[in-house]
């Protein structure tokens, strides 16, 4: 049997937060989403005060204010570069990994160690040493296994941050999964833990003991290769590389409502330009730019318009000036005066690896060299001297709409102007 573990980083934002402000350590904190909108995450104090995930924020105030819980607006240029940091640390305990999430990473132990309890103990104290973060590790014979073991793990202290189902024998293990809800099982979802309670199965343990055969007549194959992971047998192999993706989509909520259409044009041309860079990273083109902007549905009396359009392009291209003028086309043609606007958004589509797409028959070489060159040139001096030193005039310089960050940390590992200053 395999020996699969899952490493997650417990509370993760919270966590990377801690790492350059120790004075959080302790007290109750909270991270919050795009324009201080939501609870994005909590720490061990904030969730014994009973605040739910996804709570808004401005009904948490008073709460807040009583409890003297800290908010911090969302630093995600720090939670990258931090996970980049444990993700490469995780690469030296195994020749295979999948990272499955910016704090959860598969990695493959078989035949690392005879003792993997002690081993995985090694990976959480190096991560807690060399990066600073906390990490619980579950292991098991099956992805689906290692996910539920990493569950125990973060509700269990008696296991000391590592549960390793492969080391407990069956009447343990059953007595264990007897006492988890089948909710906790990974993809079993709100609405899926409601039919199944309804059919009796409500712990683990039932799940996996029931009739294979009439959870995949009732609910499918997906439902089948739960269970046989549950029984150890894998049925979701490792993903060494992750896949490109299909969509690319950059969108983001107004710090303010916005009204005029040179705003708007400055905020779908910095998405766009954001998108055609995670294009390029991949080394992939796209065929189909979308544009879609919102007004706020839960205001109540006012007027509401949400329009999106779509359009393809000639030929498919990775250069943020092609898609960005297309994009600019689309939305001048939904854009109407006389609302106020809350959300905008661009979606690139019918993506393809660059090598192999279909070129322009009618395209100068000379011309898409020079577009290669200059996308290259723009995004290694970003990549060098911080997002957004290289941009495009189309989106603007003060950027007054921008998303609100009051409580934003600094870029401590990513900006030379914001490094940790260490005081004797």
């Amino acid at each position: 049997m395999s020996t699969i573990a899952l490493v997650d980083v417990n509370n993760f934002y919270v966590s990377a937060e801690r790492v350059f402000n120790p004075k959080l350590e302790g007290v109750p904190v909270v991270v919050l989403s795009n324009n201080d909108g939501c609870v994005v995450a909590r720490s061990y104090e904030v969730k014994d005060l009973g605040i739910p995930m996804a709570g808004p924020w401005f009904k948490l105030k008073d709460m807040a204010r009583k409890h003297a819980i800290i908010a911090l607006s969302s630093n995600y240029a720090l939670y990258a570069d931090m996970s980049n940091r444990v993700m490469t640390v995780l690469s030296d305990f195994s020749p295979r990994q999948e990272i499955y999430s910016i704090d959860e990473c598969f990695i493959d132990l078989d035949g690392m160690e005879s003792n993997t309890t002690q081993y995985c103990q090694s990976i959480r104290q190096r991560i807690k040493q060399w990066i600073g973060v906390p990490v619980c590790v579950g292991v098991g014979s099956t992805k689906t296994l290692a996910k539920l073991a990493n569950h125990v793990a973060k509700k269990h202290p008696q296991y000391e941050s590592v549960c390793n189902f492969k080391e407990m024998t069956s009447v343990e293990l059953d007595i264990l999964l007897a006492s988890i809800k089948v909710r906790e099982v990974w993809g079993i979802g709100r609405k899926l833990n409601a039919h199944l309670q309804q059919g009796g199965i409500q712990t683990v343990q039932q799940l996996r003991d029931f009739d294979v055969m009439r959870l995949r007549k009732r609910f499918g194959v997906v439902m089948e290769r739960t269970v046989r992971e549950l029984r150890g047998e894998s049925c979701l192999e490792m993903v060494d590389i992750a896949p490109d993706k299909q969509q690319i989509i950059s969108s983001r909520s107004f710090g303010r409502y916005v009204t005029e259409l040179c705003e708007l044009e400055e905020a779908v041309s910095t998405y766009m330009s954001r998108a055609a860079e995670k294009l390029r990273r991949q080394n992939s083109v796209a065929s189909t730019v979308f544009v879609h902007i919102h007004t706020n549905p839960h205001k109540e009396g006012a007027p509401q318009y949400s329009p999106g359009m779509t359009i393809g392009l000639s030929h498919p291209t990775d250069d943020t000036r092609k898609l960005t003028n297309a994009v600019l086309v689309c939305l001048r043609r939904i854009y109407k005066r006389g609302y106020e606007y809350q959300k905008a958004g661009v979606m690139l589509s019918d993506i393809s690896p660059k090598g192999i797409s279909q070129s322009d028959l009618f395209a100068e070489q000379f011309t898409t060299n020079h577009s290669n060159k200059l996308m290259s040139m723009l995004d290694q001096v970003n990549l060098k001297m911080g997002k957004g030193k290289l941009k495009l005039a189309s989106e603007g310089l003060e950027q007054s709409w921008k998303m609100k960050t009051g409580s934003k940390s600094p870029a401590y590992t990513t900006q030379w102007g914001e490094l940790p200053i260490v005081r004797s």
